[in-house]
């Protein structure tokens, strides 16, 4: 005889594990930093600092996992809201500044 069965553990997503280690680190480092003796307006700052950095590497790693989701063929299309720049493309003869070396003129 078996025991009974468990069910199956879902499948665990390696972004949502990847943010709470993100979200952890974000409260370790600043009690860390105020242990060694770092002051208080510098540990927040660093605080706030890794949770922005947290914050944008998640919306960065859904929107990745998004894009890679979709079907090899599909192609979105132009997005709403953006304009394409008007006038010739920047070609050979386009000036972008910088230095101009084809005019040697002297310098007082």
């Amino acid at each position: 005889m078996s025991g009974p069965r468990q069910p199956a553990a879902p499948p665990r997503d390696g972004v949502t594990d990847l943010v709470r280690w993100a979200a952890f680190s974000c409260f370790l480092v600043p009690v860390v930093l105020l242990w060694c003796g770092t002051s208080l307006a510098g540990a927040a700052g660093t605080a706030l600092g890794l949770a922005a950095v947290t914050g944008a590497c998640r919306v960065l790693l859904r929107r990745s996992e998004r894009l890679a989701a979709r079907p090899p063929g599909a192609d979105p299309g132009p997005r709403p809201g953006r304009r394409h720049r008007a006038g010739p493309p920047a070609g050979r003869g386009a000036h972008r500044g910088g230095r101009h070396t084809a005019e040697n003129t002297p310098v007082d």
